[in-house]
Formats: structure tokens, sequence, C-alpha cells
């Protein structure tokens, strides 16, 4: 197993906009994140991952650009973020950046120049199909919404876009575009950040004929196309073996063997991905579905590629409340998430908020909501006679904005974000849960991400260690073993509101207890050295001898 450092990473999301607002107009900023840093390195955190702050009209917060060198002004200015790289490298922490290669906002100059006439330069930068306005190239859907097609009156043709018609894609095929999209990638690199984070980035082929698809509702055909890699490998060729930083890739609807072939350290692509097939395929916890990915994702991985873990984002709903019990165990099973993603193999991803328990939220009216996906969506099924209030009750709990609250700090007038008016709604329950809270607590869930980020600092079984499952077949408890050198540890976790018995194979000696979500003198423990029975979310690390 090669060690290298963006392997030993644990990296903290920063969604600036619900982070921390400097200046009173309701938006988080650069500025803000700067007054925070003291914060985010107090959790031992190596790296920061900054979703995209490159000017925007912001139709879709920020990923929608127009301008791929120039900050935009809800986030700042240039000297903001100069000055945030400098502080995040004082620190001692690494700047990942969030970059778009797949589309551009239909406002960047590139798009208005394709859209200005069919014999521009820029025409093939963007990809153009058809001339009936009342018979789209195809009948695919896009994620935003029913069609990947839109109609521009200007030039008789439709334009595609794989997210929301403000979207346009990009047509890789074309190299004077490719040229500028590394030359922009080299600008942000030589500037000194330590990597990217690249959305979307499964997208840039596309199948050559734009075939119908037999089942529109599954956009999997917008993903994973015949030229992806070979892009990938000019990507890497031409920008990012030139310097020492991390890049990580959102690639959507893969296997493991599909996944590694981003990954795989003989093929000069990329060094880690992010998957879907828990975030955006498992809706609910499923214990045996979950063991089943990460066994299919450690084999075809282990030595050969690197993955990354994570139960939330920006664009999925807080774990606590989709994974966990945000109620009466809300402490217990948000420790029990994070000790599952911290000792998986892979780098273990925070999203701002997570280490106090933050929660997902429930407003009343669409109108409260932020989310272009999911606003799209309900006008599409409330437009279709559905009833809007069961259309809104069904996509509350997914809804992107779940997790675009913002941040809690203290309880103050909202939540100590702003001292304006917060461009999204607060949740209500900032009164008891916010960052000051938490740090005045010796038993809070931000003092338990500290001893779990401190554990993997120390101890390179969580980094590099072989993975076994020891209970594949048991619905409630996860018990694996991290083997490294000579050092072996147990994981044993309940995710579960019951108690439940824990059998392990006899031959398997707790040496010493590193970790837990409970209070150890109430353990009662077998011959073992191991627990009879698990409490409700209960979450155990040992040291173990076999």
């Amino acid at each position: 197993m090669k060690r290298a450092w963006w392997k030993e990473v644990v990296v903290y999301q920063v969604y600036w906009r619900s982070f921390f607002d400097s200046n009173g107009d309701g938006f988080g900023d650069l500025i803000g994140v700067i007054e925070k840093l003291d914060y985010i390195q107090s959790l031992g955190v190596d790296a920061i991952w900054l979703n995209p702050c490159y000017e925007s009209p912001d139709k879709d917060n920020g990923y929608d650009i127009s301008d791929f060198t120039t900050i935009m002004n809800k986030a700042g200015t240039m000297d903001d973020w100069e000055k945030l790289l400098s502080e995040v490298h004082r620190r001692g922490m690494k700047l990942i950046m969030d970059l778009v290669v797949n589309h551009t906002s239909n406002l960047h100059p590139w798009f208005v120049e394709s859209r200005s006439s069919r014999d521009n330069p820029k025409r093939d930068w963007y990809i153009w199909r058809g001339d009936d306005p009342h018979e789209p190239p195809n009948n695919w859907r896009s994620y935003f919404s029913p069609s990947t097609w839109e109609w521009d009156e200007r030039t008789g043709q439709y334009y595609f876009h794989s997210f929301a018609a403000e979207q346009p894609d990009l047509n890789w095929e074309n190299p004077e575009l490719r040229n500028e999209i590394y030359r922009m990638m080299r600008f942000w690199l030589d500037k000194g950040i330590d990597g990217f984070r690249l959305d979307a980035i499964a997208l840039l082929a596309k199948p050559a004929s734009y075939p119908n698809a037999d089942n529109p509702e599954d956009i999997r055909y917008l993903t994973n196309n015949p030229g992806v890699h070979e892009y990938l490998q000019e990507m890497n060729e031409r920008v990012f073996r030139h310097y020492d930083v991390m890049t990580v890739g959102e690639v959507a609807f893969v296997d493991p063997e599909e996944g590694l072939k981003y990954v795989s350290e003989d093929r000069n692509e990329l060094q880690s991905l992010f998957h879907f097939e828990i975030a955006d395929e498992m809706p609910s916890w499923d214990m045996l579905r979950y063991k089943c990915i990460q066994r299919k994702w450690h084999n075809a991985f282990y030595g050969k590629g690197w993955n990354s873990h994570f139960l939330n984002n920006h664009d999925h709903t807080r774990q606590v409340s989709r994974y966990g019990n945000d109620r009466e165990y809300r402490l217990q099973s948000a420790k029990l998430l994070a000790t599952l993603i911290h000792t998986l193999p892979g780098t273990p991803y925070i999203y701002q908020g997570e280490e106090i328990g933050m929660t997902g939220v429930r407003f009343d009216r669409i109108e409260d909501y932020h989310d272009i996906a999911m606003k799209n969506r309900y006008e599409e099924l409330a437009g279709k006679g559905n009833d809007p209030e069961r259309v809104l009750d069904m996509l509350r709990p997914l809804s992107r904005d779940n997790s675009r609250t913002p941040m809690q700090w203290d309880d103050s007038p909202n939540a100590g974000f702003t001292s304006g008016v917060p461009w999204i709604r607060v949740n209500p329950n900032f009164k008891e849960i916010n960052v000051e809270q938490s740090r005045n607590d010796p038993d809070s869930i931000y003092a338990y991400y500290q001893k779990l980020i401190a554990l993997r600092k120390a101890n390179p079984v969580m980094v590099y260690g072989d993975y076994e499952d020891l209970l594949p077949d048991d619905v409630h408890v996860y018990a694996y073993i991290r083997k490294w050198e000579q050092t072996c540890w147990l994981i044993v976790l309940n995710q579960s509101d019951e108690f439940h018995e824990l059998v392990l194979p006899a031959h398997l000696i707790a040496e010493q207890r590193i970790l837990g979500n409970y209070s150890e003198s109430e353990l009662e423990t077998n011959d073992q050295g191991l627990p009879r029975r698990l409490r409700p979310f209960e979450a155990l690390v040992y040291h173990i001898s076999s």
C-alpha cells in the first residue's frame, strides 16, 4: 500500500453561504470563513473543501459558474480569497476548491457567444442539436427538469443541459474548450491551492448518437459514457501530474469495478472519488445493504485505488436525521455514524454542523425552500394535478435544503450566523443545538469528533488497515476488523434503538477499549473483554489480539 498525504487527511466541507456572515447581508462569506478557521482547526482536521465561490448568477448556489477566475460578490473579493488561502496554510491546513467543468452558467461569456449565431467560433464549445421546436432531439430528462434540451429561439436549435436549463453542458469533444479548461485549472493551482473536488466529473463524455432511453426516468445514461477516461487521463497529463495536490471526483452511478477506472493508481486519472450507492440510492438505513456496499468497494479498491466516506453533504440531508435517530438518541447515533465514517477504509469527510449533530429541517411552505431541484420537481408534480401538500411532504425528507440551513453557532438570534436576515431560514432547534453549547460539554458530539480525528492521525491502522466484516448477516450490529502490520482494531456498532447481544469469534480478545460513545463503567463484559450486550446506538473501538 503506497502512503500519501492525501490518503491521511480528514476533510471538513465548508458550504460558505451558510457558514458565517461577516457583513450582515444574510449570506455567509469568505471573511466569515476566515473568522471561524480557528474553530475548524480545533477539530483537528487537515483540509477544507470549499464549495464554489466563483462568479455566478447563483441559480444553483454557485454550481452555475459565469466566470471561472473571479470571486462572486456574495462571497467577497479575490483579496478575501487570497487571505483565506494564506490563513488556511498558516494553520497547517490545506484548501481544496470545488470546481465544475461539466457545465457553465448560461450567462458565461462562452455561452453568450455560443448562442449568438450558428457560425460563432464558440458554437461548438457547447452541445447543439435539432431544429424542430416541437420535437427535442431525444427523450432524456435532466437531474433538475423533465428534459435535457432547451430550445433557443435566436438560433433555432436546442442546447443540452444535464442539470438546470441555466446550466448548459460544455462540449468536451472540442480541443479548444479543453485547453481553456486546463489553463483555468492551472490558474488556481499556481495560486497555491491543494487540490480540486471535481463536480459531476463522470458526465463529461456524451454518447455519440444521443439515442432515446427505454426508461427516461433512470438517468444513468448521463454518466460514465465512452471517452470520459480519456478526458481525465489528458487532464492528469496536462494539469494534475505537475502539482502535489489532491483530486476527488463526484462519480455517480458506478459500481466498484467502474469506479476503480477513475482512481486506479496505474491509470493516471483521479486520486479518489465519491460514489453514491449510499447517499443517492439508500434513502433510509439498510444495514445489510450498507455492509454489502462496503465489502464490494473494499474488495475492489484495497491496494489499488482510494475511496471516500460521507453520509451527508450540501446535496444530501443531515446524516443524523436520515440514518440515525435525531430525537431521543441524537447524541449516541451521531457519534456512532461518526465512528463508522472515520474507521472505514478511505478518506472521511465532515460536512459543517455534522460535528455538533445538526439535524434536517421541516419547512411548512414550498416558498421557504431554495433548492432548485426540489422546487422544479414540486412544480412538475403539482402541475400534473397532484395534491401540493402531499408533494411537499414527499419531497421534504431528501431536500438539499436540509443540509443548507445556517450553521448554528450559539443561541442568539439567527443562531449567531448573521446580524441580518438569513438567506434561508435557521433550523428552530438552534437554541439546543449549537457550537457554543457543544464546546462547553466534554461529552458532546464535537468532543467525540476531536477524539476520532486525533486517533486517525496517530494510528495508521485507521488509514491503511485491511478490512474484514465479522457479522455480514446481522441486521443490527456491524462489527469489523481493521488490521495493519501488527495492529488489529475491532469496531462494534449497534445501529439500532434497541439493546442487542454481541457474539463474536472466541479468538478475538480485547486488550484495550480505545473509544466508546457511552460510559465505560456501565459495560458488562464477557471473557473476551467485550460487552455481552450493546446499548442503543452504541459504538465501541477496541485494540484486540487474535
